[in-house]
């Protein structure tokens, strides 16, 4: 076991290992429409077999996919009231190697008319936003990073929640 410092109390913390990130959860209102929308944004799969379904009535609740280079699955979880207080909020920032690599993801969102940002400074690299149809946004971010001399374009409509 790891121990660490914990400044507010002066002792001693102990931490056990994680794993990783299991699954990221965006709450929708229309299971198919977003299927399809990660699917052409993200190549994402759905796991048939992990479907949730409610045990009384087996009526579906929710979507499992896996996502190539995400690292975790992705559950699309039928919750349209969650879905509409999440509106424009952006939970889940996915790396990119470069700004050559964000230009790429930007005429490959274009060409498959997917709403996205255009390419934004952000605070040290660049980043594109996209809105999926229920409005949760997704960044891509690079792993690349820019100088001090180019400032984040805090203003950009895109980065306003």
């Amino acid at each position: 076991m790891a121990r660490n410092s914990d400044h507010r109390s002066g002792g001693a913390v102990t931490t056990l290992p994680l794993m990783g990130i299991h699954h990221i959860k965006f709450a929708v209102t229309d299971l198919d429409r977003s299927l399809h929308f990660y699917e052409a944004f993200l190549g994402a799969k759905r796991i048939a077999e992990a479907d949730h379904r409610r045990t009384d009535d087996g009526s579906l609740y929710a979507y499992i996919l896996e996502v190539p280079g995400l690292g975790c699955a992705l559950e699309l979880r039928l919750n349209p009231e969650q879905a509409r207080k999440h509106r424009r909020f952006d939970p889940l920032t996915i790396a990119v190697k470069n700004r050559l690599a964000l230009e790429a993801w930007d005429s490959l969102l274009t060409e498959k008319n997917i709403r996205h940002s255009p390419i934004i400074t952000a605070v040290q690299g660049w980043l594109i936003v996209i809105e999926d149809p229920d409005q949760n946004r997704v960044r891509l971010y690079t792993l690349e990073r820019h100088g001090p001399e180019l400032k984040p374009d805090e203003a950009n409509e895109w980065l306003r929640n």
